[in-house]
C-alpha cells in the first residue's frame, strides 16, 4: 500500500494589497508537516506555482527548502514529487536538484530534450511505499510551453492536443516499463476542461493567453489518480473522482473568500486506486467583505463597519486580523469618504486591503467600475506585463526583461516623487 497527499498553488512569498503572508504560509506549512507524519504518507506531490513570481525573494525560498529539509528528516521513508508551475522559474526550480535528490526529492521544472526529441523517461519518477517497493509510475509534468510538447498536425487547438499527445506518450512508456502492475499517477499543472474558477477572479488567468483548455481526455482509465494545479479551487475535473485540483492553502484574492482549502489523500494498493479523501485545511487569516453582497451606499457602509469587532474585543493577534474588502455604491465621488472610513478602522481589528466603488447613473443603472479595473487590483505592475507577454508570445517574459521593467518602475516611482516633493 502506499498513500499520497496531493497539494499545489502554495504561491510562496505572496503579498496580499501590500500585506506580508509570511506568517500565513508558514501556519500551512506547519500543518502540513504535522499531516504526513499523522496520516504516514510515502509520497507528497506538489502540483506547481510553489512560488508567486519567478524570482522569490530569499525569505521564500528559505521557508520551501526548510520545508523540505524538516519534513525528509521527520519522515525517513518520505518521497516528494514537485514540478514547477507557470508562476515559477522551471530552471530556478531545479537548480539544488543534486542536493534535494539526497533528500528524496524529485523536482521536474524543464522538459528536457536528448537531440532534439523529448525525454520522456526523465518524467517518469518511481513513487515507492515505507518498504521501497516500487508501487505507482508518476508522469510528472511541469507547466508546458511552446517547444515542450510534441507537434500534432491537427484543426483543433495545437496546444491542447500537443499536451495530450505527450501525456498519451508518457503513458505509453511507463506502461513499457511496469514490472509488477504498478498504479500510474499523472501530475500536471494546467487549466482542464471543465474546471471552475471563481467569476472575475483575476488570480487564475488563463494558463496561455487566448489557447484553450486540455480536455480531461488527456487522462484515460489507465492512469489511477491526475493531480492537477494551477486552478485555485479545489474540485473534481468534469465529474471525475480521479482528476482533482488540490486547491491553494491560501485564498489568492477575494474572489476565492468561500473556497475551501485543504489536500486531498489518495491510498493506492497493488496497482489499484483504493480511497480519495480530501483533508480540509481552515487557513489563519480570513477575509471579509462589507457589505457581503453588493455594493451598498455609504451610510449603511458605515454602519457595518462601525459594527465589526474592536480591539477590545477580540482574542485575535495583529497577524491573525481578517483582511477587509469595501465596496460602496456612490452617485458621485466623495474625497473625504476614505478618510472617515480609515478613522472608523482605527480601533477596529481588520485590516484594509481594499476600498472598491462602483457608480449610480441616471435611471438607477448601476455602472461598475470596469471589471479589468478591479482585476488590476490584484496584480502587480510586473505580474500585468508579464500576463501581456505571455498572451502575445505563448512563452515566459525572461530574466533580463523583467529586470529592465523593475528598473524603469524605479525610475517613474523616483520621478514622480521628485515632483511630489
Amino acid at each position: 500500500m502506499i498513500r499520497i497527499l496531493h497539494t499545489a498553488d502554495w504561491h510562496l512569498g505572496q503579498t496580499f494589497f501590500g500585506y506580508d503572508r509570511r506568517e500565513e504560509h508558514d501556519h500551512f506549512l506547519n500543518w502540513l508537516a504535522e499531516e504526513l507524519k499523522k496520516e504516514e504518507i510515502d509520497v507528497l506531490l506538489i502540483a506547481g506555482d510553489i512560488f508567486d513570481v519567478s524570482n522569490p525573494s530569499a525569505g521564500a525560498q528559505r521557508m520551501f527548502y526548510n520545508f523540505i529539509r524538516r519534513v525528509t528528516e521527520e519522515n525517513p521513508s518520505l518521497q516528494l514529487v514537485i514540478v514547477a508551475g507557470n508562476h515559477d522559474s522551471a530552471a530556478r526550480l531545479e537548480a539544488p536538484l543534486p542536493l534535494l535528490q539526497e533528500m528524496r526529492t524529485e523536482i521536474k521544472g524543464l522538459v528536457h530534450k536528448q537531440e532534439g526529441e523529448i525525454d520522456y523517461d526523465d518524467l517518469i519518477v518511481e513513487l515507492k511505499n515505507r518498504g521501497g517497493e516500487v508501487e505507482a509510475l508518476c508522469l510528472a509534468v511541469p507547466f508546458l510551453r511552446q517547444g515542450d510538447y510534441p507537434v500534432v498536425i491537427t484543426e483543433g487547438n495545437p496546444y491542447a492536443e500537443g499536451v495530450k499527445e505527450l501525456y498519451a506518450r508518457l503513458l505509453k512508456r511507463a506502461i513499457e516499463h511496469r514490472k509488477n502492475g504498478e498504479a500510474i499517477i499523472a501530475v500536471g499543472h494546467l487549466q482542464a476542461t471543465g474546471s471552475e474558477i471563481a467569476e472575475r477572479d483575476y488570480s487564475e488567468r488563463t494558463v496561455i493567453g487566448g489557447l484553450e483548455c486540455v480536455s480531461p481526455d488527456a487522462f484515460p482509465k489507465q492512469i489511477a489518480y491526475t493531480a492537477l494545479g494551477h486552478i485555485h479551487k479545489s474540485q473534481r475535473v468534469s465529474g471525475r473522482d480521479n482528476i482533482r485540483y488540490a486547491g491553494s492553502p491560501l485564498p489568492m484574492s477575494f474572489a476565492e473568500k468561500n473556497y475551501h482549502h485543504g489536500v486531498v489523500r489518495v491510498t493506492l494498493m497493488e496497482g489499484q486506486l483504493v480511497e480519495i479523501e480530501k483533508i480540509e485545511y481552515n487557513p489563519m487569516v480570513g477575509l471579509l467583505s462589507v457589505p457581503n453582497g453588493k455594493a451598498a451606499v455609504p451610510e449603511k457602509v458605515i454602519e457595518e463597519l462601525e459594527h465589526l469587532p474592536s480591539l477590545m474585543d477580540t482574542q485575535l493577534s495583529e497577524s491573525e486580523f481578517p483582511y477587509l474588502e469595501i465596496k460602496i455604491m456612490l452617485s458621485e465621488p466623495e474625497p473625504v469618504l476614505r478618510q472617515r472610513i480609515e478613522e472608523i478602522l482605527v480601533d477596529k481589528a481588520v485590516r484594509l486591503a481594499r476600498i472598491v466603488s462602483s457608480y449610480r447613473q441616471a435611471g438607477d443603472a448601476m455602472k461598475e467600475e470596469v471589471m479589468l479595473a478591479s482585476g488590476l487590483q490584484e496584480m502587480n505592475p510586473l505580474d500585468i506585463v508579464k500576463a501581456t507577454f505571455e498572451k502575445i508570445y505563448q512563452v515566459e517574459m525572461s530574466e533580463e526583461l523583467e529586470k529592465l521593467f523593475n528598473e524603469a518602475m524605479k525610475g517613474v516611482i523616483n520621478e514622480n516623487t521628485e515632483h511630489t516633493t
